[in-house]
């Protein structure tokens, strides 16, 4: 028993005393000090972490404001629905085709890149291809080489496509009266436009 013992306590024994001769050397060396067996360094040595200034918590919206954040977010889902079913029971015509050629007649020589008119309407280069595909089959649009970049192409209005758009015209017009203006009438409209413009980011 004794000697069971004395097998499980002499190498403690053997490796605290190596730890100290360790330390006796290593302290002896100029320029050397060091706590055996210290895991960490003493409580005048510990520096805390630094952390971020904290930000100011913003205040929460009252109950006029939480209104207006939830109607912008229904109108953002609902108003291009009802303005793109008008055109579509009316004119056969979707509101991207519609704001496709709309944006184009106000364009210089009512041509832009391909990648431009798709950025102007919010849409996928890919779905602004097959867009203009279809509106070039019915005559309305032209795909044309670039002059300063032979690999691009510009969507052309033709003669065609600007009547088309007129035609279709006053539908979109009674719709946007009917689904915007018409609820609009005690809002002052300047101030309602340079505020959306913020919003939108193009103030």
């Amino acid at each position: 028993m004794e000697s069971a013992v004395r097998q499980r306590v002499e190498p403690r024994v053997r490796v605290a005393a190596l730890a100290a001769r360790v330390g006796e050397r290593l302290a002896t060396r100029p320029g050397r000090t060091i706590d055996v067996m210290v895991a960490t360094p003493p409580s005048s040595q510990v520096t805390a972490p630094s952390r971020a200034p904290a930000e100011a918590r913003p205040e929460p919206l009252d109950g006029a404001e939480e209104a207006v954040m939830r109607a912008f977010g229904r109108l953002m889902v609902v108003l291009p629905r009802v303005l793109d079913a008008d055109l579509e029971r009316s004119q056969r015509m979707s509101l991207s085709e519609y704001t496709a050629l709309r944006i184009l007649s106000e364009a210089p020589g009512r041509r832009m890149r391909m990648s431009e008119l798709a950025l102007a309407c919010t849409m996928s280069l890919s779905g602004m291809t097959r867009l203009v595909a279809k509106q070039e089959s019915l005559g309305h649009l032209q795909r044309q080489p670039c002059s300063d970049d032979a690999r691009g192409l510009n969507a052309v209005l033709t003669e065609s496509g600007l009547a088309r758009l007129r035609e279709a015209w006053p539908t979109h017009l009674a719709s946007v009266r009917r689904h915007i203006f018409d609820h609009l009438a005690d809002i002052e409209l300047g101030k309602l436009a340079v505020a959306l413009s913020a919003m939108a980011g193009t103030d």
